[in-house]
This record gives C-alpha cells, sequence and structure tokens, in this order.
C-alpha cells in the first residue's frame, strides 16, 4: 500500500515537474521590433538646444542599433552646431548607448543607464569641439534619458494581467526586444 502511493505520489510530481518545466519554456511574453522602436524615438524628434547664447545644437532622431550581447540598445544622433561663437554651422554626430526598463505606471520601455560614447565634429577646431564635448554626456542625458521607446497597450497586458502575470525582464534580441512576463508578487 505505502509503495503504490509512493509510486503514484512520484509519478505525480514527476509530470507535475514536466509541466512546470513546459509552463517555463512557454511562458507569455511580448516582443517589440526595431521598427516599432525607431518610430516611437522619431516622435521626439528634432531638439533644440541653445547653449548660454554661445552656441545652438540642433538633434535629429537618433539612428537605433540593436546590441544583444549588451543587453542594449545604442543610438548615433546627428547634430548641428551653429551660432555666434561658431560664426558658421558645424554638422556632426554623436554615440551612446543604453539599458531599458519597464515603467508600470503608464506601461512604457524607458532609456536608462545612459552611456555617452564619442562625439565627432570633423571641420570643428579643437577648441570648440573641446567645449561641445564636454557638453556631450548632459546633452546625451537631455535627449535620452527615460525616454520612451515602447508603450504597452492595455490589451497587450489583458492576458498576462489576466494569468496574474507583469512584464519583467527586457531582453535585446537580433530582431528587437523580448518582454517576459513574470508572477506579481502577492
Amino acid at each position: 500500500m505505502q509503495r503504490r502511493f509512493f509510486l503514484t505520489a512520484s509519478g505525480g510530481l514527476l509530470a507535475g515537474g514536466l509541466a512546470g518545466a513546459a509552463w517555463a519554456q512557454t511562458q507569455p511574453s511580448y516582443s517589440v521590433s526595431m521598427a516599432q522602436l525607431q518610430q516611437t524615438v522619431a516622435q521626439r524628434f528634432p531638439l533644440r538646444y541653445p547653449v548660454a547664447g554661445l552656441v545652438d545644437l540642433n538633434l535629429q532622431t537618433p539612428r537605433l542599433r540593436l546590441l544583444p550581447e549588451q543587453n542594449r540598445l545604442g543610438a548615433e544622433m546627428a547634430i548641428e552646431a551653429a551660432g555666434a561663437s561658431l560664426r558658421r554651422s558645424y554638422s556632426g554626430s554623436f554615440d551612446v548607448d543604453f539599458a531599458l526598463r519597464y515603467e508600470a505606471s503608464d506601461r512604457t520601455l524607458r532609456a536608462t543607464g545612459l552611456h555617452f560614447q564619442h562625439l565627432q565634429f570633423p571641420d570643428l577646431q579643437p577648441a570648440a569641439l573641446e567645449l561641445l564635448n564636454s557638453l556631450g554626456p548632459m546633452l546625451a542625458e537631455q535627449s535620452l534619458r527615460e525616454v520612451v521607446l515602447h508603450r504597452l497597450r492595455p490589451q497587450d497586458l489583458a492576458l498576462p494581467e489576466g494569468m496574474g502575470l507583469q512584464p519583467g525582464s527586457i531582453t535585446v534580441t537580433d530582431k528587437g526586444l523580448l518582454i517576459a512576463f513574470v508572477t506579481k508578487p502577492l
């Protein structure tokens, strides 16, 4: 009798364990394509930043790139600098990379953890380039920090929320983003 119970219980645990493993592999997720990300970011640009009456900086829409090996996104932004102190307009660019976070209050994916890479102005004099390079991190922070990259719709979350799940980890893949759903805390 005890052996039969043990075999039945073991079989039940094994079946439950296999079902749990299958659930982990088929757990709901949500994907966001690179085109969707680029489209959302484009709505915020171009931006203009006047700097102490010396120079006006105009930022164009960033070109996003996926960095799956770092689980981050990169962005290259065209920038134009003009103003009385420069005597003419100069074109350049700067690079940043950033991580992503989910903001539950408005169902958005946002840029966070910005790393400023470098600022390039091939035709600019070294002294002026040094001034702009000192502004680069601040400029990157103001233009991309917490920028919304995607907004989930209520219908995107309806099924997972009905199952007691919420957005969890965000993974950068070769095709876009993959948002895993995790169990809501009690």
